[in-house]
């Protein structure tokens, strides 16, 4: 089952910010983030918060739908008129394409009516490739959405079947060329690596199958095992051995040789594209530093230095909203030193880098160390990780930040 959310502050019943927040909406771009929280199978590598339809304490997807609708009321009431219009959306889960493209494009319809959308603004569901096929994606484009995140993890039958994966090696492929077919122009891949038992060769024949479809984006994720998870007990029980870190390194080595071999461009360090057009916006907000408002049971947001999140399971989600209160479970309020470091944290994950001058000067101090092992380059004012410093980019923030 997922794990605990954090503990914070009370979140008002009605959801408001602080005027120290509400000032500053205007200032950057807004998000959506969708959580969908339903699936027809868990995976075992899966912490997320998810739940099959008969577990034990969900509603169906029609309640989680009216609740999600409210909340997008709620967002309207609490950020008001200075909200600018919203730059992108993004439905995840879970599996999102378990509900129909009519009602997620009645989401989208909802955020445009309350909010309205900027021009170009990048819509993306996340699809797990057994649930659509050639008439749902046609939906799906025909209802506003623009830009397709298939899970695909592997190409490889017995790393899916560790996986719990229930689509068969080559669908995610027949996905992609279907979703060509019906007129998207922007298509993601996402990828594990490190399952237990995946080989190097492996996981080259799942980034040459991936790089053979023609899409234009690749997210590639390092397998974390977590506790709570089937394949955490599977891992205490020595049933599966996790595989070495030094393995891991070689096999994001060979996604980079792989994809920048093919005409992709590492942008963030697990995320590669053809071309800044198909870089993934939504996350960028992410990196960046943008607002945005998380809708769904357990998903977080964030305005103007408030951060919060709802409570996680779907029937509280639902009743909180049917009885006309916030669902945020708690929040806090981030100071001007939380949001540096943050803003360390997630920028210097980015192949643009991060500015010199959001350092202090010890930090800065530190960074020809740095250089001198090979893990960042300072120039035109920026500080970035080098190929080996994006191996190394936690421990990199941890050892540089004061």
């Amino acid at each position: 089952m997922p794990g605990p959310l954090p503990e914070g502050d009370p979140v008002p019943a009605d959801g408001t910010l602080p005027a120290s927040a509400l000032v500053q909406v205007a200032r950057r771009p807004l998000g959506f983030y969708v959580h969908v929280p339903f699936c027809r199978v868990r995976c075992g590598y899966c912490d997320f918060n998810t739940y099959v339809l008969d577990q034990a304490g969900t509603r169906g997807p029609g309640d989680w739908l009216t609740a999600a609708h409210a909340e997008i009321d709620l967002a309207s009431r609490v950020l008001g008129e200075q909200a600018p219009p919203v730059s992108t959306v993004f439905f995840g889960g879970g599996t999102p394409t378990l509900m129909s493209p009519a009602q997620l494009g009645g989401l989208v319809s909802h955020i445009a009516e309350r909010f309205g959308l900027a021009d170009g603004a990048e819509v993306t569901t996340e699809a797990n490739p057994e649930t659509v096929g050639p008439a749902e994606l046609e939906g799906l484009l025909a209802v506003g959405i623009s830009r397709l995140s298939l899970g695909m993890q592997s190409a490889v039958p017995h790393v899916l079947a560790t996986l719990d994966r229930v689509h068969t090696p080559g669908r995610a492929l027949e996905v992609v060329a279907e979703a060509r077919s019906a007129g998207f122009r922007s298509v993601s891949l996402d990828l594990i690596y490190g399952t237990p038992g995946e080989s190097l060769d492996d996981w080259r024949a799942s980034l040459e199958a991936a790089v053979s479809s023609g899409v234009e984006h690749v997210s590639a994720y390092a397998l974390g095992i977590e506790p709570g998870t089937a394949m955490g007990r599977r891992v205490a029980r020595g049933e599966l051995a996790p595989t070495d870190d030094d393995v891991q390194a070689d096999m994001y080595l060979e996604a980079e040789r792989v994809l920048t071999s093919a005409g992709f461009a590492n942008y963030e360090v697990s995320n590669w594209a053809t071309g800044p057009e198909h870089q993934a916006r939504h996350n960028l907000g992410y990196w960046l530093g943008h607002h945005w408002w998380g809708v769904g049971p357990g998903a977080h947001s964030h305005v103007g230095g408030v951060r919060w999140w709802n409570v996680k399971l779907p029937a509280q989600y639902t009743a909180a909203l049917s009885a006309g209160r916030s669902p945020g479970q708690a929040r806090e309020v981030l100071d001007d030193e939380s949001r540096r470091v943050e803003r360390v944290l997630l920028e210097l994950r980015l192949a643009d880098g991060l500015p010199l001058d959001v350092l202090t000067a010890r930090e800065r101090a530190r960074l020809d160390g740095f250089g001198a092992r090979g893990l960042v380059t300072v120039a035109s004012g920026r500080v970035r990780l080098t190929l080996q410093g994006r191996l190394l980019a936690d421990a990199v923030v941890r050892d540089l930040l004061d």
